[in-house]
């Protein structure tokens, strides 16, 4: 990989492709229904708000760059009262930068910022059964399989099971 993975603050100028690079049906498929399809432009100055704005304290989400061009998000949702010291990390990367390692030096780049500045000491990834992508991902970044949630979500109709990967705080 000879370009530079970095995370940054969501900003509205990244509107325009973050509208065109997640407006993806495959991406759409691997990840929950709150993420809009069609995915348009009001739907990325909407998320854009959401991230620049006042949100809950200990949620992160950042853009994915590879050198200076936009690419994906990545995000941290921390848990709540005795869960407070664990969070989720979700993901999704434009499918044009698929197979290129970007995401799984995003992964290493979040996941070592949240336990040097945070007080969390376990994140987790829910992954569909139908996400062997994300599955690697998550096993480079130093994540291991910590349960299988059989028949535990439903994606356009389909009954799945839910991998679950982890990493703890060293």
């Amino acid at each position: 990989m000879d370009k530079l993975v970095s995370l940054k603050p969501f900003s509205s100028e990244m509107a325009s492709p973050l509208a065109r690079l997640a407006n993806n049906i495959k991406i759409v498929s691997q990840v929950r229904d709150n993420f809009p399809h069609p995915y348009s432009i009001s739907d990325a100055h909407y998320w854009i708000d959401f991230c620049t704005g006042r949100q809950k304290e200990g949620n992160f989400h950042r853009a994915i760059f590879w050198d200076d061009e936009f690419v994906g998000g990545i995000g941290v949702l921390r848990g709540e009262d005795i869960h407070r010291n664990n969070a989720e990390i979700g993901y999704w990367l434009g499918e044009p930068y698929w197979g290129r390692q970007i995401m799984t030096e995003a992964v290493k780049q979040m996941t070592g910022w949240v336990f040097e500045n945070t007080s969390i000491t376990r994140l987790f990834a829910g992954v569909f059964e139908t996400n062997l992508a994300s599955m690697r991902v998550l096993e480079k970044a130093g994540y291991h399989l910590e349960a299988i949630h059989r028949k535990a979500i439903i994606k356009n109709g389909k009954v799945l099971d839910e991998h679950l990967f982890v990493k703890l705080v060293n």
